[in-house]
């Protein structure tokens, strides 16, 4: 049985669907990141997981028990669940050891076994010698570690945290990321984390679930999701990829200015008369002689654009007769000139295959 269920889970507002038709299981234990832009109903699901929002239908089951539905349910002070907002939310005119203590004493502890907690939890969260100062004397690194301990320090059955890094700089939000991740394998809390950072979501999370205008387009590990994406929103929004549309024509796939055989691809029979392909710009190679056959897919090119980003080359490469730019990212001991005339290497292996929708159309000119 899973820790918390979410089944066919909606929220209107008037005629604004936000929500529509979530469905859900997370393992106790499990860290599971609800992933997307702006809009897409992450912070609305995650507010009717803690209880803030009434569901418009469906429901929401926390160990086999209904916590929410639209006839009612389980107030948020009830749920034993702890959330982290954006904010951090932590009292300014308590300590750092004071803030963790909260919630226990709120709990009628006992003094010593409070004491005991807090020790123990600001030592595990690297801030045993920052005890007795204040929120305004830490840096913002340091006030998310006190919001964090607060949280955990409780033993909730469930975490939840509302883009908990987006007010960080750049430096710190990679730190804390693994800081989170940490955390995490240490207490096997249940974590559910909103985030429109896919690489917060890609460190953090056992599974992530990419949403889209209110519905789920595709529930993975980090890894499937990167390799494997099912549809166009997901290859695109999770990493840079290259999309390739085209046309089956015999044995052939014809892409505008180019053409490649069908049968190199790994799954060659589940191809329709329609294709489209997510290619990663490190799934492509670039050649200046034409490579010798070895069952990948090969066409000139030539180089348009570069761009050198430090650890690699950013190339733009105009492949065939034609066609839009493909996005290369190589070494930087591969050194190719703009207008270089190029052979283009991109390996099926390392591809994948998206669900075509009705209104997409291939590149391929007739």
């Amino acid at each position: 049985m899973s820790k918390l269920a979410l089944k066919g889970l909606a929220k209107r507002f008037g005629a604004v669907a936000a929500v529509e038709d979530v469905t859900l299981d997370i393992a106790a234990g499990e860290f599971v990141s609800l992933l997307g832009p702006s809009g897409c109903g992450k912070t609305t699901t995650l507010r009717m997981i803690a209880g803030f929002l009434p569901p418009s239908a469906g429901t929401i089951v926390m160990d086999g028990t209904v916590i929410s539905s639209p006839a009612g349910g389980v107030p948020p002070e009830r749920r034993n669940m702890s959330m982290i907002f954006q904010s951090y939310a932590i009292w300014p005119n308590m300590t750092v050891a004071e803030n963790v203590a909260f919630g226990l004493k709120l709990r009628k502890l006992g003094r010593a076994e409070v004491a005991e907690r807090v020790r123990r939890m600001l030592r595990l969260v690297r801030l045993e010698n920052l005890a007795d100062r204040y929120p305004a004397e830490l840096s913002g690194g340091q006030q998310q570690r006190v919001a964090l301990a607060r949280a955990i320090v409780i033993e909730p059955q469930v975490l939840l945290l509302d883009e908990p890094l987006s007010n960080l700089d750049a430096n710190l939000r990679e730190e804390m990321r693994f800081e989170i991740r940490r955390l995490h394998d240490e207490f096997r809390i249940t974590t559910v984390y909103v985030t429109h950072d896919q690489a917060e979501a890609m460190v953090t999370s056992d599974r992530i679930v990419v949403m889209n205008l209110g519905r789920i387009e595709q529930i993975d590990s980090p890894f499937a999701l990167y390799n494997r994406p099912r549809t166009r929103f997901v290859a695109g929004f999770i990493g840079q990829t290259n999309f390739l549309a085209g046309t089956r024509q015999g044995g052939d796939i014809r892409f505008q200015g180019f053409s490649v055989k069908a049968a190199f691809y790994p799954d060659a029979a589940a191809l329709a008369d329609r294709v489209l392909f997510s290619v990663r710009p490190r799934a492509i190679r670039l050649h200046r002689a034409e490579p010798a056959a070895n069952a990948t897919w090969c066409a000139p090119g030539r180089v348009s654009k570069r761009a050198y980003l430090g650890e690699a080359w950013d190339y733009q490469v105009m492949p065939g007769t034609g066609g839009a730019p493909l996005r290369v990212s190589l070494a930087p001991a591969d050194l190719f000139n703009v207008d270089d005339k190029v052979w283009i290497e991109i390996d099926p292996k390392q591809i994948a295959h998206l669900v075509v929708e009705p209104a997409e159309t291939p590149q391929e000119k007739p």
